[in-house]
C-alpha cells in the first residue's frame, strides 16, 4: 500500500530530526598555552574517524561530532598533540596547547612510502622548515640559503656570481669522479641539479694547462627553486636513512615539501623585499711609487739599455698619471658595485574539505657587484590537493621557473682575459677608460682591458624549466586492525638552458687573435620519475604495529647538449652564421634507472621500533646493465621514557638508536666505453678515439654506513640533545689514473680503492625564557668528519688542483682523502687539509611582547685549507697589497712565489660568519577584517664575517661542484672544493621587508 504524500513528508521530517540529535555542534578556540595567541591552521578531528575540521586566522573552529562523541584530538605541526575530554552537553571549548620544543611529535620521512615521529626515530635526519630557510635573511638563491643550516654538511659557495653555484658535501667525500652532490626530490619529482658549461673555455683556455677540468664554473640548477614556496626540508644525510633511495642516495638525499592549500577561507599574502647587495670583501691593490713603477721593466741594477729605457718610460707614465690625478683602484671599480634587489611574492591559498590549493607567483631581480651583471627570476606555482571520496586522495604540483643570470668572466684562464687575472698584472696608473669616442686604450701590462671586457662582453645563462608531478593515494582495504594503501607517484623535470657568451672582435685580446666570439649553446633536458608502493599497517593490538611496504621506483633522463663557437666575427654581430669560421659541438646522454624494494618497520608499545628493507637497483650507466645490485638496511631505537619502568618526570625524552643502511652511486654517464671524438681534417670528415678509455666492466660504487646515537630532553622539552657518530665506507671509487703512452690512451675509468668517513654530529636545542612576553629560542650544532683512504690499488697520484709545485690534493693509501701536499724544498711534503677541524651553528631568536623577533644565524668554520692562487696570480703581477712589506730580507710579493714552498699558498680558511640576521614587527590590528596580518623587517646577510684567509672569500672553489662530463671537457670532481683562482667576489646583502596577509 503507498502512503500518502502528507504521511511521507511527515516520515521525512521525523528523519531529519532523528538525524539532528544523532550529531551536534561544537565550537571553540585554540590558543598558545604562553602566549595566549590564536593558532590557525590546527587540526580537530574526532578519533578514529574522518571527521574534522581546522581552526581559521582567529583560531577559532566549529565541528558537528556525532552523538556520544567523548573526546577530541587537536594536533598541529610544532606543538604537542592533545586529547580533549567531552562532557556531556559541552558545546563550547576553548583550548590552550603547548609547544613541542624537543619536537618530538614531528613526523619525518623514513623511506620513499613510510614515516614515523620523530620521538621513534632511529637516524639523524635534520629537518628545516620554510621559516628558518628563508624566513630571517632571504639568500640569492635555494642553495644559498642552505649555508649553515645542515649539521653534517660542508656547504660552499663556488664563486659570488649571480645565479648561485654551491657545493655540498654530506658527511665528508662520498665520490672523487663519481656524483658528489646530493639527490633533490621536490614533492616525489627527482630535481636535476646539473650545472652545465659555456664553453667560455674556449677564450679562456683554463683547461688547456695544469688541470684538464671544466673551470667555467656555471650556476647549478637546483637554484632555480623559489625558496618562498618551501615548507620544510628533511635532509637523509648517509646510507643508514637514505638507502631506499638506492643507487642514487650516496651523497643523502634532501626531501623538499612545498607548500599546499589548507582547508577554510582564501587566504592572500603580499610580500615584497628591497634591499642593495654589495661587495663582502675586497683583497686591496698595490700603492706605487715611481720606483716601483720602474721595477716593472726589470731590476735598477740591470744594465740593458732596453731594460733602462723601459724603466725610464714607466716612471714617467706613472708621474704623469699621479700629477694628473689618474692613479686608479681598478679591483674597487671592477667589484663595487652596489646593487639593487628587488623580491616580490605573492601567494593565493585555501579550498574547501574536499579540495585544497596553493597558487604563489615570484619576481626576484637583482644586480650583481660588477657592472651588467644580475640575476632575474619568475616562478609561478599551482599545488592542488583533492579529496575524491574518503578512500581516494589526488595531489598535483606543477611549477614553471623562468630565469636569467649575467655571470661576467671570472674564474681562473690562461689567456689573461677573466677579470681578475687581467687585473693582477694591471698597475694603477695604467689608463684603462674609454675616450669621449668610446674607444679603450690598450693595456700593455696584460692581454686585455678588463674595463673594456666588462663593458662590451656579455655571459649569459636562460632557463625555462617546468616541473611537474602527481601523487595518487587509495585506501584499499580498512578495518579496526589493519589498513592497505597504494600510493602512485609520477612527475616530469623538463628544462631548455641557453647559454650565450659573446666576446666583440674590436675587444684587445681578439683584434690580433680570432677577431671575435660568439659561443651558443642550448640544452634540453628531461627527466621522469614514476613509483608505486603499497603500504599495510597492521596493529593486532593497541601495543604492537606493523608497517609493510613493498615498492617499484623507474627513472628516465636524457640531456642533449649542443655548443657552438663561432669566431670571426663581423662587427656588430652575434648571430653564428654572422662569422667566418664555426665549430659545433654535441653531447647526449641517456640513462634508465630501475628499482625494487621492501620494508617492514615494527613498533611495541610506541617505544621500540625495528626497522628492516632491501632494495634491488640496477641502471644502464653500470657495465652489466641488466645485474640488480642490493642495497640492504636496518634500525633500531628504544625510547626509554615510554616504558612503564621509567620513573623519572624531568627526563621527558631518552632514545637510544642505532641504524645500518648501503647505498649505491652510479657510475658516470659513457665511463662503460670509450668515445668517438668528431674530427675534420682537410675538409674530410672523421672521427678520433678520445685520450680517456671506457670500461665495460665498470661498477658502481658502493656506500655502507653505520649510525648510532642518543637524544635526551628534560624540562618539558626546553632542553633536548641530539648526538650521532656515524661511520661511512665507500668501496669500488671510482677513479681515473693514467695510463702508459704506449697504450694509446692518457687515463682509464676503473674501480680502483676504498675511501672511510667517520665523524659526530651534536644538536642542542634550548628554550631559556619562556613567557608571554619574552621568549628565548637557541640551537647549537657541532660537528666534523674525519676521511681516509683505506685502499688504493694504483700508485698515489695528484688530484684536483694545478700540480705539485702549487699544492695539489693527493690521493694515498692510509692517508686523509682531502690532503694537500706540494713541494717544498724539492721534495713532496704535506702541506695542508681542505677538511674542517670542525663546524659550529649558533641559531638564536627572540620575541619580544609578542610581536618584536630578532633571529640571526652564526656560523663557525674551524680549519680546512684553501689553495690560494688568486694570491699567487697578484704576486706575480706585482699588484699584491703587501708586495712591498719585508719577508725573509726582501719583498713579501718576489718572496712568496721564489721561495719553492708549495705551502705558503695554502692558506687556512677559518672563518665565523653572521650568516644571516633580522629584525622583525608584526603590526597589531585591531577589528580590522580586511587586513589580517602586517609584517615589516630588516634583515643581512653575510654581512660580516671574521676571517684571516687572505682572498676575496675562504667560500671558494675555482671547479664548481657538479659540472657535466662531456666528450670535450671534464667535469667537476668531489675534491676540487677550496682551489681558488680569481672568483667573482662573494657579496653581502641588506633587505627592508613587508608582508600584508588578506
Amino acid at each position: 500500500m503507498l502512503l500518502p504524500k502528507s504521511s511521507l513528508l511527515v516520515l521525512l521530517c521525523l528523519c531529519s530530526t532523528l538525524a539532528l540529535f544523532a550529531q551536534q555542534n561544537i565550537s571553540g578556540r585554540i590558543k598558545d598555552a604562553v602566549s595566549g595567541k590564536p593558532i590557525p591552521g590546527v587540526t580537530v578531528r574526532v578519533p578514529n574517524t574522518n571527521k574534522g575540521t581546522i581552526t581559521d586566522p582567529d583560531g577559532k573552529f566549529t565541528l558537528a561530532i556525532p552523538a556520544g562523541t567523548t573526546s577530541l584530538l587537536v594536533s598541529y605541526t610544532g606543538y604537542k598533540s592533545q586529547t580533549v575530554a567531552l562532557k556531556p552537553g559541552e558545546t563550547i571549548l576553548n583550548i590552550s596547547i603547548e609547544e613541542d620544543f624537543a619536537r618530538l611529535e614531528e613526523i619525518v620521512v623514513t623511506g620513499l612510502a613510510t614515516n614515523v615521529k620523530r620521538s621513534n626515530l632511529a637516524n639523524a635526519v635534520a629537518t628545516i622548515s620554510g621559516k628558518e630557510l628563508n624566513g630571517v635573511a632571504p639568500a640569492q638563491t635555494f642553495d644559498a640559503a642552505l649555508s649553515g643550516k645542515v649539521p653534517g654538511a660542508l656547504i660552499t659557495a663556488n664563486s659570488g656570481a649571480p645565479g648561485g653555484g654551491i657545493s655540498v658535501k654530506m658527511r665528508g667525500i662520498t665520490s672523487v669522479f663519481g656524483n658528489s652532490q646530493p639527490l633533490y626530490v621536490v614533492d616525489g619529482i627527482f630535481f636535476n641539479n646539473s650545472s652545465i658549461p659555456a664553453g667560455l673555455n674556449d677564450v679562456t683556455g683554463a683547461a688547456t694547462a695544469g688541470n684538464p677540468n671544466n673551470q667555467d664554473n656555471p650556476s647549478s640548477r637546483i637554484a632555480d627553486l623559489n625558496p618562498e614556496d618551501i615548507e620544510n626540508i628533511e635532509i637523509l644525510k648517509g646510507a643508514s636513512a637514505a638507502a631506499m633511495y638506492g643507487a642514487k642516495a650516496a651523497a643523502g638525499v634532501i626531501i623538499i615539501t612545498t607548500k599546499k592549500g589548507k582547508t577554510g577561507q582564501t587566504k592572500v599574502s603580499v610580500n615584497q623585499e628591497v634591499g642593495f647587495t654589495q661587495v663582502r670583501h675586497l683583497m686591496g691593490v698595490r700603492t706605487f711609487t715611481e720606483d716601483a713603477a720602474a721595477d716593472l721593466a726589470g731590476a735598477a741594477s740591470n744594465p740593458d739599455p732596453a731594460v733602462q729605457a723601459k724603466r725610464a718610460a714607466y716612471k714617467a707614465q706613472f708621474n704623469a698619471a699621479k700629477n694628473a690625478g689618474k692613479i686608479y683602484d681598478y679591483e674597487k671599480e671592477m667589484f663595487g658595485q652596489t646593487g639593487l634587489v628587488l623580491n616580490t611574492g605573492v601567494s593565493l591559498s585555501g579550498g574547501s574539505e574536499k579540495t585544497t590549493f596553493y597558487l604563489s607567483g615570484n619576481r626576484r631581480q637583482e644586480d650583481g657587484i660588477v657592472k651588467n651583471t644580475g640575476y632575474f627570476n619568475n616562478s609561478i606555482r599551482l599545488n592542488v590537493d583533492h579529496k575524491v571520496n574518503d578512500r581516494v586522495f589526488l595531489g598535483v604540483t606543477t611549477n614553471y621557473i623562468g630565469s636569467s643570470a649575467d655571470r661576467g668572466l671570472t674564474n681562473n684562464d690562461n689567456n689573461g682575459v677573466s677579470y681578475g687575472v687581467a687585473l693582477s698584472s694591471t698597475p694603477d696608473f695604467v689608463e684603462l677608460h674609454p675616450n669621449a669616442l668610446g674607444e679603450y686604450p690598450r693595456n700593455q701590462f696584460a692581454s686585455s682591458n678588463p674595463l673594456e671586457t666588462r663593458d662590451l662582453m656579455a655571459n649569459n645563462e636562460k632557463t625555462n624549466r617546468f616541473v611537474g608531478g602527481g601523487n595518487l593515494e587509495i585506501k584499499l582495504q580498512m578495518s579496526d586492525r589493519s589498513t592497505t594503501r597504494f600510493i602512485g607517484r609520477g612527475g616530469i623535470d623538463y628544462f631548455n638552458f641557453k647559454t650565450a657568451a659573446l666576446f666583440p672582435r674590436n675587444l684587445q685580446f681578439e683584434e690580433n687573435n680570432l677577431q671575435g666570439h660568439s659561443i651558443q649553446g642550448n640544452t634540453n633536458n628531461t627527466n621522469t620519475n614514476i613509483a608505486g608502493f603499497f603500504i599495510n599497517s597492521f596493529t593486532p593490538n593497541p601495543n604492537l604495529t606493523l608497517n609493510s611496504t613493498v615498492g617499484a621506483t623507474l627513472e628516465n633522463g636524457f640531456m642533449d647538449n649542443i655548443v657552438t663557437n663561432a669566431t670571426n666575427l663581423v662587427s656588430g654581430q652575434s648571430n653564428l652564421d654572422a662569422s667566418a669560421n664555426t665549430n659545433t659541438r654535441q653531447f647526449r646522454q641517456k640513462f634508465r634507472d630501475n628499482g625494487i624494494f621492501i620494508q617492514e618497520d615494527l613498533s611495541l608499545m610506541d617505544a621500540i621500533t625495528f626497522s628492516a628493507g632491501v632494495r634491488f637497483d640496477r641502471s644502464t650507466n653500470n657495465g652489466d646493465y641488466k645485474k640488480y645490485y642490493v642495497f640492504p638496511k636496518g634500525s633500531f631505537s628504544w625510547n626509554l621514557t615510554k616504558m612503564k619502568f621509567w620513573n623519572i618526570p624531568s627526563i621527558d625524552n631518552l632514545k637510544i638508536r642505532a641504524a645500518y643502511g648501503q647505498s649505491g652511486n652510479v657510475p658516470p654517464y659513457g665511463s662503460k666505453f670509450t668515445a668517438m671524438l668528431g674530427s675534420n681534417i682537410g675538409g674530410f670528415p672523421g672521427v678520433l678515439v678520445d685520450n680517456l678509455q671506457g670500461n665495460p666492466d665498470i661498477k658502481p660504487e658502493r656506500q655502507a654506513e653505520f649510525e648510532t646515537g642518543l637524544d635526551i630532553s628534560v624540562l618539558n622539552g626546553r632542553i633536548s640533545l641530539e648526538a650521532s657518530y656515524y661511520n661511512k665506507n665507500i668501496y669500488d671509487v671510482l677513479l681515473r689514473h693514467a695510463l702508459p703512452a704506449s697504450t694509446g690512451y692518457a687515463n682509464e675509468w676503473k674501480n680502483s680503492g676504498d675511501l672511510k668517513n667517520e665523524g659526530i654530529e651534536l644538536g642542542l636545542n634550548t628554550i631559556p625564557v619562556n613567557t608571554a612576553q619574552f621568549r628565548w629560542n637557541s640551537t647549537i650544532n657541532f660537528w666534523f668528519n674525519r676521511s681516509k683512504v683505506t685502499k688504493l690499488i694504483i700508485p698515489p697520484y695528484a688530484i684536483g688542483a694545478f700540480g705539485n709545485s702549487l699544492g695539489t690534493f693527493y690521493l694515498e693509501e692510509g692517508q686523509p682523502a682531502t690532503q694537500i701536499k706540494g713541494t717544498v724544498d724539492g721534495a713532496l711534503k704535506l702541506i695542508g687539509n681542505s677538511e674542517p677541524k670542525f663546524q659550529m651553528s649558533f641559531f638564536n631568536e627572540v620575541t619580544l611582547f609578542k610581536n618584536f623577533s630578532l633571529r640571526f644565524l652564526i656560523h663557525w668554520k674551524k680549519g680546512g685549507d684553501n689553495i690560494n692562487l688568486t694570491q699567487l696570480l697578484t704576486d706575480l703581477g706585482a699588484t699584491s697589497p703587501d708586495f712591498d712589506e719585508v719577508s725573509n730580507g726582501t719583498k713579501a710579493g718576489l718572496y712568496r712565489p721564489g721561495a719553492g714552498d708549495a705551502s705558503i699558498y695554502v692558506q687556512d680558511a677559518s672563518y665565523v660568519r653572521i650568516r644571516e640576521i633580522g629584525l622583525y614587527y608584526n603590526v597589531p590590528l585591531k577589528n580590522n577584517k580586511t587586513i589580517r596580518g602586517l609584517r615589516l623587517g630588516i634583515s643581512a646577510n653575510n654581512f660580516f664575517t671574521w676571517t684571516k684567509y687572505v682572498g676575496y672569500d675562504p667560500e671558494v672553489s675555482n671547479f664548481g661542484s657538479n659540472t657535466i662530463t662531456t666528450s670535450q671537457s671534464r667535469g667537476s670532481i668531489g675534491l676540487s672544493t677550496g682551489v681558488d683562482v680569481m672568483p667573482f667576489p662573494a657579496s653581502k646583502r641588506a633587505s627592508f621587508h613587508v608582508g600584508i596577509d588578506f
